[in-house]
């Protein structure tokens, strides 16, 4: 599975290299031809700068216990609480972050586990922060057994500005703790479903690391 260590993304040098060839083009032009091609230019070097700044791909170090769920994105949690998980019909504990632009949006595997089933749902494009983004929005998920009888479940949602989730993982695969296993383009939220008597360690408003910020302890 794909898990690279590269300081930018893999997914965001086509783009990188997108807005800086046309920032070259049009200095160019403006150079050549009229000046007036010098403000989309610097536009495009910006573009070129912040796409680079928003696939960075920071190394982090992951605690040592391997009881525990760690954070699978950087962002805010937006929600806490007990729900009906949609895709296994089971009642768990549920924790959702919400990523801005700013933050960094490689994902990492919240357990180290067995890939146990994958789902991609189509959908609408509510901003993330909205409830309904859970259930209507197009995500990716993954269920994860980290020990026998245990299930957990991790999925992508895409938002207002996302619309593209990239996710390396498939059925089969065993995902190790705080690597990467994906992305989501440009905005977007992690919901992680975890098994009833998991010790939350995260509150409603508090600022998460992705492969450090420790979210529960498995029963």
């Amino acid at each position: 599975m794909r898990n690279t260590n590269t300081p930018i993304a893999a997914e965001g040098y086509p783009f990188i290299l997108g807005f800086f060839t046309l920032s070259l083009v049009l200095a160019l032009l403006g150079h050549y031809l009229h000046s007036a091609f010098m403000v989309p230019a610097s536009l495009c070097l910006l573009l070129t700068v912040f796409t680079a700044f928003f696939f960075r791909n920071p190394e982090r170090k992951t605690p040592e216990n391997e009881n525990t769920v760690i954070a699978p994105a950087d962002g805010v949690v937006i929600f806490s609480g007990k729900v009906v998980e949609p895709h296994t019909s089971a009642e768990m504990e549920k924790i959702s972050i919400f990523m801005s632009v700013f933050n960094v949006h490689v994902n990492r595997a919240p357990i180290t586990g067995k890939v146990l089933d994958s789902f991609y749902t189509k959908g609408k494009f509510f901003d993330v922060r909205d409830e309904r983004a859970s259930f209507e929005n197009e995500q990716q998920g993954l269920v994860l057994e980290p020990a026998p009888g245990l299930r957990l479940v991790v999925v992508q949602v895409a938002g207002l500005i996302a619309r593209r989730i990239v996710c390396y993982a498939k059925v089969g695969d065993m995902l190790i703790r705080g690597r990467r296993y994906g992305l989501i383009r440009f905005g977007s939220r992690l919901d992680v479903y975890f098994p009833l008597g998991t010790k939350i360690q995260v509150a409603m408003g508090q600022k998460t690391v992705a492969g450090e910020t420790v979210l529960g302890i498995l029963p």
